[in-house]
């Protein structure tokens, strides 16, 4: 379990679940926050809630990330409902401590909270066909469209500068001029890429800063294991996962999931020939996540897609570059260069995306109907 059974037990207790605690147990894979799963006993059946450890190490305020979660679940609460669907499963719940706190900071300086189990539906970490992508695409796009009107202003940086790729780019600059670990000499190759793309670093955040583009509610970890998937429909019904749900651009979540799962190949894939942007699922997302926005979108945002997928994988690849140079110490790694080959697969896909450019853009066009 990782903890104390006990232990656990005890921090489950300080929040108001309904009946007796039975049993908690260690629950999903998840590498950011320790979850658990607990079950109790109530006198119309069993019950079963979520229970979170917040990492305060990447989460350095954690009453911010709560204050985040409420804001737009409740607010999504009431879209659901006027919409005719179903609030309590379609988006997640917040189960107060016994003193009313959406979460409660231990001896031990760990912060925990919990949420309401979603009964009889299941996340998956990959994609198995394309209908599963297009599903993903379908779900992240509802979310965008019903938070449309939310006032992204008003919720916290719960990781400042997190898609600022402007500040990303100098911090690689940084990193390469320092050159601690003495690797710059090997990579050199990689570091012209990036430096040969510094325009590109600038396109999201200075439409952003001119206003031609909106701010907006991003999740800003649109992977398919952040969706619950109904088990009996097979469609997403709920976005989980929302400790980094921030003020952004759409452009973010559409380029993070064409990023991730449109690759051919692993993230650290060594063998750079398996790795390729599948238009196929390209165009199934694009589809899926412009008809899950619902119009909500401009003709600009939907014009700027490509360039979305672009330079959020360009600016993975920064990053990974960067931690590399700078010895390993944010991504996990578990053999020497794994975060080169990390860095070697965002550079391939960019490299490819720009070959097959012209594609991406018909592609978005005849999805999203673009306006001359």
């Amino acid at each position: 379990m990782g903890r104390d059974e006990r232990e656990v037990l005890r921090i489950a207790e300080q929040f108001e679940t309904e009946g007796i605690i039975e049993s908690v147990s260690a629950h999903g894979n998840g590498h950011i926050n320790d979850t658990y799963l607990v079950t109790c006993r109530a006198s119309d059946g069993y019950k079963r809630y979520i229970l979170q450890r917040i990492n305060h190490e990447i989460f350095k305020k954690p009453r911010e990330v709560m204050e985040n979660v409420l804001g737009v679940t409740e607010f999504l609460q009431g879209k659901i409902a006027e919409n005719g669907g179903d609030p309590e499963r379609e988006t997640m719940h917040v189960v107060p401590a016994k003193d009313k706190a959406p979460c409660r900071k231990q001896e031990d300086g760990t912060y925990w909270r919990m949420y309401r189990f979603i009964e009889n539906a299941t996340s998956y970490d990959a994609v198995k066909e394309p209908k599963d992508f297009y599903e993903s695409a379908l779900a992240f796009g509802h979310f965008q469209k019903m938070l449309a009107d939310y006032p992204a202003k008003e919720l916290f940086e719960t990781i400042p500068d997190f898609h600022n790729t402007v500040k990303r780019f100098d911090a690689f600059k940084k990193a390469v001029k320092e050159d601690v670990m003495h690797r710059a000499a090997g990579v050199q190759g990689e570091i012209r890429f990036i430096l040969d793309r510094e325009k590109d670093c600038h396109a999201i955040c200075d439409l952003l800063a001119a206003g031609e583009i909106p701010l907006r509610v991003t999740h800003n970890d649109t992977k398919l294991n952040n969706i619950m998937i109904d088990n009996e429909t097979g469609k997403g019904i709920c976005i989980i996962d929302l400790d980094t749900v921030m003020p952004g651009s759409a452009l973010y979540d559409f380029g993070d999931a064409i990023r991730f799962g449109a690759c051919t190949g692993a993230e650290d894939e060594p063998d750079l020939s398996k790795i390729s942007c599948d238009l196929e699922l390209f165009e199934v997302y694009t589809k899926g996540y412009i008809e899950g926005c619902g119009g909500a979108l401009t003709q600009t945002e939907i014009r700027m897609l490509p360039m979305g997928a672009k330079v959020i994988t360009l600016e993975q690849g920064i990053r990974f570059l960067t931690d590399y140079l700078e010895g390993d110490h944010y991504y996990k790694t578990e053999r020497p260069g794994q975060n080169l080959d990390r860095t070697r697969t965002q550079l391939k896909m960019v490299k490819d995306m720009e070959e097959k450019w012209g594609e991406m853009e018909r592609i978005v066009e005849n999805c999203g109907e673009i306006r001359a």
